[in-house]
C-alpha cells in the first residue's frame, strides 16, 4: 500500500512541476509527530506561562487557552484543504503563488521563512533561560547566552544534516515524549499538591505590572478585558509552528491525505492536552501574585509549591529534552521551506541552498543557512517575549494570506480537491482565521513588545524594496500551467541522479 500511495504522491508533484528529490519515508506519525513536536506544549506552553498569568490569572489558562486553541484549529483546518490539493514543501508559499500570483508567493514566503527562523530563535532562547532558572545559575548575559543557542543550535543543525531517517527517529520519539511529560505534570501535581480548586482556573485576577518595576510582564492596566487579549499570546505562541507539515509534504507518504491530518490532529492534541497540564498546575496555585511576582519563573515556581523541588526538577529536566527537539523539528520544517523557495529561485544563492546532498537527500546548506541566521537574530535582540512575539505574527501572517486568496479563488480558479475538503465550512473557516490574525497583530506590538512593531515595519518596507528593485524582475515563482515533455525529461533526469547516489551510497 505504501508503495501505491508513493507512486501517487511522486505523480503529484510531477504535475506541481517538481522532482522527488527529498527522500519520501515519513509515516503519518511522523508528519504529526514533526508538527507537535514544533508546537510542543512543554517548551512554549512552559515557557511563556507568564505571559498568560501575569495578565489575568487562572482565567488565561481555563478561558482563554481553549478559545485561543479553537481559532487555531480553524487555521489549521483551512490550511488542511490548502495543502491536500497542493502536497509541496514549499507549501503556503506555493499555494499564495497558485492563487495570487508571483508577488504574493514572495511575500508569504519571506513571511514564513522569517517566521520559521525566529521561532526556532524563540525556542533555542526559551530553553536556554528555562535550563538557567531550573539550575539557579547567573549567566544571565546577552554574550553568554548567545553562544548558549549557538551550541544548542549548530547541534540540532548537524543531526539534521545527517538526513531525514535520523531525524525521523528523534522526531518520532518527541512526539510521545512531550505527552509523556505532559501527563507526568498531571499526575505528580494532582497526587502531591497541598490544595486544588477547580475553580482558580476560571477566575479573573489583575496581575498586570507584575514583577514590579522593568521586568514587568505586562504593564499596569485597569482593563481586565485589554489584559485577556494580551494574555491569548500565550496560546498563540504555544500552538504555532504546525505549517511544519505541510513542508514536510515531499517526504510523507501519502501526503494529500497525511498532511492536512498531521496539522489538524497536533493542533487538537496540543490544545487539550496543554489545557489540561497548565489548567492542574494552575488550579494547584494557592497565592497567584506570589506565582506572578516570579515572572519567567512562573510555572517552575507554580511546580515547585505543588510537587516540591526534586520532583519538580526532575519533571524540569524532562521539559528541557522536550524543548530541545522542538528546536530540532524547527529546523527540519525552517530547512524545507527555504529548500523549497530557492529551487524556484526566490532566495541570494538560491542554486546553493537548494542543493539536496546526495547522501542523506537533505537540503544541507539549507539547514545551516537557518540555523546561523535565527542564532544572529537572537544576537540583535536577546529578549524573549520580543522574539515570541515577532515569530507568532510574521508565521500567522503566513498562515491566514494563502487562506484569503485561496477563498478567493475557491470556486473559479480552484475547482480541484484533494481528499481532505470542508466543504461549505472552508469560508468560515479562513475568516475566522483572519479575524484571530488582526486580534493577534494588534496584541502582539503593545509594550513591553513593542520593538516588534518596529521589526515588522522594517520587515515589510525591506521587502518592498526588494521586491519593486530586483525581486520583480528575476523571481519567476513556482512552475505554472501545463508540464511539458522538457519539464518532465529535465524531472525525471534529476530523480535518475538521486537514484543513482542513493545506489551508491547502499553499496558502499
Amino acid at each position: 500500500m505504501d508503495t501505491l500511495h508513493q507512486s501517487a504522491d511522486v505523480d503529484r508533484l510531477h504535475h506541481l512541476g517538481y522532482p522527488q528529490e527529498l527522500k519520501r519515508i515519513l509515516s503519518g506519525f511522523s508528519n504529526y509527530a514533526l508538527s507537535l513536536s514544533i508546537i510542543c506544549i512543554v517548551a512554549g506552553g512552559i515557557t511563556s506561562f507568564h505571559v498568560g498569568y501575569a495578565a489575568v490569572g487562572g482565567a488565561a489558562i481555563g478561558i482563554v487557552w481553549p478559545i485561543s486553541t479553537l481559532i487555531s484549529l480553524c487555521v489549521a483546518l483551512a490550511m488542511g484543504q490548502v495543502a491536500s490539493a497542493f502536497p509541496t514543501a514549499g507549501g503556503l508559499y506555493h499555494w499564495a503563488a497558485i492563487f495570487g500570483g508571483r508577488f504574493w508567493g514572495f511575500f508569504v514566503a519571506w513571511l514564513n521563512l522569517a517566521g520559521l527562523v525566529t521561532v526556532l530563535a524563540a525556542i533555542n532562547v526559551g530553553s536556554v533561560r528555562f535550563a538557567e532558572s531550573l539550575l539557579d545559575s547567573n549567566l544571565d548575559h546577552p554574550w553568554i547566552q548567545a553562544v548558549l543557542v549557538a551550541a544548542i543550535t549548530a547541534s540540532q543543525a548537524l543531526i539534521n544534516h545527517k538526513g531525514i531517517s535520523l531525524t525521523r527517529i528523534l522526531i518520532d520519539f518527541s512526539g510521545w515524549w512531550i505527552l509523556g511529560v505532559s501527563a507526568a505534570i498531571v499526575i505528580s501535581v494532582l497526587m502531591a499538591a497541598p490544595s486544588l480548586d477547580i475553580a482558580r482556573a476560571f477566575t479573573w485576577t489583575n496581575l498586570s505590572g507584575t514583577p514590579e518595576g522593568d521586568a514587568s510582564v505586562w504593564p499596569a492596566s485597569d482593563s481586565i478585558v485589554w489584559l485577556a487579549f494580551m494574555s491569548a499570546l500565550l496560546p498563540a505562541y504555544t500552538i504555532t509552528g504546525f505549517d511544519a507539515s505541510a513542508h514536510a509534504a515531499e517526504e510523507t507518504i501519502d501526503a494529500a491525505r497525511e498532511v492536512p491530518l498531521g496539522m489538524v490532529r497536533s493542533v487538537v492534541v496540543s490544545g487539550i492536552v496543554g489545557w489540561v497540564m497548565l489548567g492542574v498546575v494552575v488550579i494547584s496555585i494557592q497565592d497567584p501574585r506570589v506565582v506572578a511576582e516570579s515572572g519567567e519563573n512562573a510555572f517552575m515556581t507554580s511546580l515547585r509549591h505543588a510537587v516540591g523541588s526534586g520532583v519538580a526538577m526532575a519533571i524540569g529536566l524532562s521539559a528541557c529534552v522536550g524543548q530541545y527537539l522542538c528546536g530540532l523539528a524547527t529546523v527540519t520544517a525552517a530547512s524545507r521551506m527555504t529548500y523549497a523557495f530557492a529551487r524556484d529561485g526566490g532566495l541570494p544563492y538560491s542554486v546553493t541552498l537548494a542543493r539536496v546532498s546526495p547522501g542523506a537527500r537533505a537540503p544541507v546548506a539549507a539547514i545551516w543557512a537557518v540555523s546561523v541566521t535565527s542564532v544572529l537574530f537572537t544576537v540583535w535582540t536577546p529578549v524573549y517575549a520580543t522574539i515570541a512575539s515577532v515569530c507568532t505574527m510574521l508565521l500567522y501572517l503566513s498562515y491566514v494570506v494563502p487562506l484569503v486568496l485561496a477563498a478567493r479563488a475557491l470556486g473559479r480558479t480552484w475547482t480541484e480537491m484533494g481528499p481532505f475538503q470542508l466543504g461549505r465550512w472552508f469560508i468560515p473557516a479562513a475568516m475566522v482565521s483572519v479575524i484571530g490574525c488582526a486580534g493577534l497583530v494588534v496584541i502582539g506590538v503593545q509594550p513591553p513588545n513593542d520593538q516588534a512593531l518596529i521589526v515588522l515595519v522594517a520587515f515589510g518596507a525591506g521587502l518592498m524594496v526588494f521586491w519593486f528593485c530586483l525581486a520583480r524582475f528575476s523571481f519567476t515563482g513556482p512552475p505554472a500551467g501545463m508540464l511539458t515533455s522538457a519539464r518532465l525529461k529535465t524531472i525525471l533526469a534529476i530523480e535518475k541522479m538521486e537514484e543513482a547516489a542513493d545506489a551508491g551510497g547502499d553499496s558502499q
